[in-house]
């Protein structure tokens, strides 16, 4: 990955998606490498003190892919979370990896499986749980 911006995620989400990753078969999760290695970066804090503008879990973003130029409007959620409505994606998808801990206005290049990269714009977060009190989820 070329471009690195500093990622925040809270002790929970944190504590969270180390346990999910200790549940997975090494080879099941193609992605596992990246996600641990953003996790290992993070700049972690208490739940409470996320800034605002952050990817944390159960947030919904507004983000560009730049290949496509396509913008979507997804929540990013724990797999077992992830519903047929099609406004949700997966921690464990290659974009909702790239994701977590990243802030409006951050770019970030993510490895797809497969080979070859894709380049996540966040233009807006329009809700994360923590700004809104909610830190337990």
């Amino acid at each position: 990955m070329s471009t690195q911006p500093k990622i925040v995620i809270s002790s929970l989400d944190a504590e969270r998606l180390e346990k999910l990753l200790d549940s997975i078969p090494d080879r099941a999760f193609p992605g596992r490498d990246e996600l641990e290695a953003e996790l290992a970066r993070a700049d972690v804090v208490e739940p409470r003190d996320v800034p605002p503008e952050v990817v944390t879990m159960n947030s919904t973003v507004r983000f560009e892919v730049e290949s496509s130029a396509e913008e979507f409007r997804l929540t990013l959620v724990y797999p077992k979370d992830v519903d047929a409505s099609g406004q949700t994606i997966s921690i464990l998808a290659p974009v909702g990896s790239a994701l977590l801990g990243l802030s409006q206005g951050d770019e970030i290049e993510w490895p797809k499986p497969g080979g070859g990269s894709l380049r996540v714009r966040i233009k807006e977060v329009t809700y994360q749980p923590e700004r809104a009190g909610e830190y337990h989820r």
